[in-house]
């Protein structure tokens, strides 16, 4: 190794290494909690949206685990299953950037170049990892609030807290007038 290719090689190393730590955080959050609040206002809560609401959740595979009358709440649970695409889609991007770590080490100190790339088994942790921590129940709950809000006298404020995708899913299903969609 030349003098020269130093400073290339030590780069090279830097962001390498760089990349890798991006790539650990998006692993990571392909498991972080997403879950979301929005608010539409009706006009009676008991002319029949609700029941279409509860249908729709029962439909999906949700279970009423919990009504508060004194909330006006409605809790659903629901299993939801990892990907396997996602696994292995993200056991590969893991498998990638191994490599490219142990082609960057091997360059490095070519007299032990092939120990480096025993790193490439610890690509599957990465799947494994999204596997187990992305199964999980899912918390969906529905809140009916009081009609006398200042800005919609007359109207019932229904809160809707649950995953992102599923609310996406439930606005295009009740085109209703929603509000919100930030994180809880």
């Amino acid at each position: 190794m030349d003098v020269m290719d130093l400073p290339v090689l030590g780069s090279t190393l830097f962001f390498t290494i760089f990349s890798l730590i991006g790539l650990i955080f998006f692993i990571r959050s392909s498991v972080k909690d997403r879950t979301q609040r929005i608010r539409a206002w009706i006009d009676n809560p008991e002319a029949g949206i609700l029941d279409e609401i509860k249908t729709y959740f029962n439909n999906r595979a949700y279970r009423i685990t919990n009504i508060d009358p004194v909330q006006q709440a409605i809790t659903f649970e629901g299993n939801v299953q990892a990907s396997p695409f996602l696994a292995v889609f993200l056991s590969l991007l893991a498998a990638l950037g191994l490599l490219c770590l142990a082609l960057v080490l091997a360059v490095f100190w070519p007299q032990r170049g092939f120990l480096f790339f025993f790193l490439l088994w610890l690509a599957p942790l990465a799947g494994t990892f999204y596997w187990q921590k992305a199964a999980r129940v899912e918390a969906i709950t529905l809140e009916v609030g009081d009609p006398d809000q200042p800005s919609h006298p007359g109207q019932y404020p229904l809160t809707i807290t649950a995953h992102r995708d599923e609310l996406r899913e439930l606005q295009a299903q009740f085109p209703l007038d929603w509000q919100g969609g930030s994180s809880h």
